[in-house]
């Protein structure tokens, strides 16, 4: 099996394609793939499917996936802001080994804004202070989908502001979250080419 280590991020990570967090849910979600596993700790889902930021220090217990890059505005140097994925290592291994992220996998992309500055390496840019996070559960089975619009094409999906972690702005994913994510329909909706340790 492939050796999963834990990747470092440096402030020079300022072109590197990676993003989103990944984790586990709790029994909420329902399955027999033996790669689900449960977090309840997490309360990252409720009864009815109400989604929040993972209560876990993701930075220091999840694996970091990987980290976007955000080019500035034409003109201007560095990046406008750097979106970072983490997620358990209990999922990658999952992943690794079928393909397929398992149900009850929870991907947390974590906004951060950024300062651009000239060093001896060049110029570059660091990640700031939070601006808010996306945060997407696994659940093939459509445990939720009848009864709310955050979940749907096997997924919840919930944007949070950097104001208030617990309760989601979106409303409807089909219309405010979906279409971003058009171009990977193919690979479950993930941009999986931008974390190297799913490779």
């Amino acid at each position: 099996m492939k050796k999963i280590r834990k990747p470092i991020l440096l402030s020079t990570l300022l072109t590197v394609g990676l993003g989103v967090t990944v984790g586990l849910v709790s029994t909420l979600l329902t399955t027999t793939d033996s790669h689900s596993q449960t977090l309840e700790a997490t309360n990252a889902v409720d009864t009815v499917g109400n989604i929040r930021v993972p209560t876990v220090d993701y930075r220091k217990e999840w694996v970091a996936l990987g980290t976007w890059a955000v080019a500035a505005d034409e003109g201007v140097l560095g990046s406008k802001g750097m979106h970072v994925v983490y997620t358990q290592e209990e999922t990658i291994t999952a992943y690794l080994e079928t393909g397929n992220f398992p149900d009850g996998a929870v991907l947390v992309k974590e906004l951060l804004s950024t300062e651009t500055a000239d060093m001896t390496t060049g110029t570059i840019s660091r990640a700031g202070e939070i601006e808010g996070w996306f945060v997407m559960v696994k659940d093939s089975t459509g445990k939720f989908e009848s009864i709310n619009r955050l979940w749907g094409e096997g997924w919840g999906w919930a944007y949070f502001g950097a104001d208030d972690n617990a309760k989601t702005t979106t409303t409807d994913y089909e219309s405010e979250c979906l279409g971003c994510h058009v171009p990977a329909e193919a690979n479950d909706w993930i941009y999986t080419e931008g974390y190297p340790i799913l490779r």
